[in-house]
């Protein structure tokens, strides 16, 4: 009972947001409450039966936790997770908001919670995962993070809290100094084909670590082949194939990483023949691949992030690319990274906009990517492009930051995270 008037008022803030703006609302409701009952979040995290699994690292997450929840639920869990990628402390109360009851209770016998790094360190002082799985550390935020060193150091927290399992990524020498650590867990590593990686258009550029390099440890669950979207996984003595949501090598990261959480997590129940259709079934997340329709034309979404998912996305672009739409909004407060970015692969840019529209021209001039138009007003750029007529080859293809995209999707009417399809 000692939730309920800081969770009524919580809904309450979120049906008013949602009136006054559709699609949004999903924010200042956990705001609200956090500030009312601050230990809500850690009181509903340590109550589900079969306990919480956290994912996190600086890219993959939302993919990688969609992937284990479709898993899980296919094999009868039933599953508590963050849905619309709301992955901070904040996001943690909102989806309490909105799923629990009044008194804070939320159906479910596991949590599987996707965690941004900085916000899991804290999190993870007063509630303890049971399983873990570590992505990546990658240069990413450094008006915020400063030096990929501190990301790991926090990653370390969430690692030595973590009882039972925890996954590492292999190829990653930030995970291995992770896993060098005592830790009450048993360790478990996930990779990709030494060889199949060196012979992939983009590889993962791992942040740095400055230190001797440690030997990589055998793997017990590894991506074998990758051929476009057609992946094979060796899961201990076994192997399971299927099509991967979208394209490139750092989604075939993440559907190794899945695989191994979903082992630990399910043990012998786990059956690779569901899952192989569980995940040949999956729909990618919003803007990670996503392609919908828009004024009866197919659209495709990518959202970029970081150096790292910029390059390992152009790269992965298809071969016949039609009209691209290319923004970069407000949560790029730093525009100089995406000078350390190839940008050719987007080859014939129709419009540049978003907050930092001046930054991106520019930038798209110096690497002599040709554009045929810069608009300020971001939502007129937005009309214009989906009204031209359909490209001669491939898709109208919209490449975007954080803000853009959340902008351009409320724009649109696309709010709901999980009107996404398969294509």
């Amino acid at each position: 009972m000692r939730y309920l008037p800081a969770l009524l008022i919580g809904r309450l803030v979120r049906v008013f947001v949602r009136l006054v703006r559709p699609g949004g609302g999903s924010a200042l409701p956990g705001l609200v409450v956090s500030k009312l009952a601050p230990k809500l979040v850690y009181t509903t995290l340590n109550s589900f039966p079969k306990g919480l699994v956290v994912i996190t690292g600086t890219a993959g997450k939302s993919t990688t936790t969609k992937m284990v929840v479709a898993i899980a639920r296919a094999h009868g869990l039933n599953v508590f997770t963050n849905p619309s990628t709301a992955n901070i402390e904040q996001g943690f109360f909102s989806t309490i908001v909105r799923y629990g009851n009044l008194l804070g209770k939320v159906p479910g016998d596991i949590a599987i919670l996707e965690m941004d790094e900085g916000h899991a360190a804290t999190l993870v002082e007063k509630v303890t995962p049971r399983i873990s799985v570590i992505l990546n550390v990658f240069e990413d935020q450094l008006d915020r993070f400063i030096d990929p060193a501190l990301v790991r150091e926090k990653l370390k927290s969430v690692a030595k809290a973590t009882s039972q399992s925890l996954l590492l990524n292999a190829d990653d020498q930030n995970c291995l100094i992770i896993g060098s650590n005592e830790l009450s867990s048993s360790v478990k590593y996930f990779e990709i084909n030494d060889k199949l990686e060196a012979a992939t258009e983009a590889r993962m550029a791992y942040a740095k670590t400055y230190l001797p390099e440690l030997a990589k440890p055998n793997c017990d669950f590894e991506v074998t082949e990758l051929a476009d979207r057609s992946i094979s996984i060796r899961v201990s003595q076994n192997d399971i194939s299927f099509e991967l949501p979208s394209r490139g090598v750092h989604f075939a990261l993440d559907a190794v990483a899945a695989i191994g959480v979903a082992s630990e997590l399910l043990k012998e129940q786990l059956d690779l023949v569901l899952t192989a259709k569980v995940m040949n079934e999956l729909p990618p997340v919003f803007s990670r691949g996503e392609i919908r329709e828009v004024n009866g034309q197919e659209v495709e979404f990518i959202l970029i992030q970081n150096p790292i998912s910029t390059e390992l996305n152009l790269a992965h672009l298809p071969k016949e690319l039609g009209q691209v739409f290319f923004a970069i909004g407000r949560d790029v407060h730093d525009p100089s990274w995406l000078w350390t970015v190839d940008m050719s692969p987007m080859r014939n840019v129709e419009t540049v906009s978003g907050f930092n529209f001046a930054d991106a021209a520019l930038l798209l001039s110096y690497q002599g990517v040709p554009f045929k138009k810069v608009e300020e007003d971001y939502f007129n750029a937005i009309d214009e492009f989906f009204a031209l007529p359909k490209p001669m080859l491939g898709r109208k293809t919209v490449i975007y930051s954080a803000d853009a995209m959340r902008r351009l999707r409320r724009y649109k009417g696309f709010t709901d995270p999980e009107d996404v399809n398969r294509v």
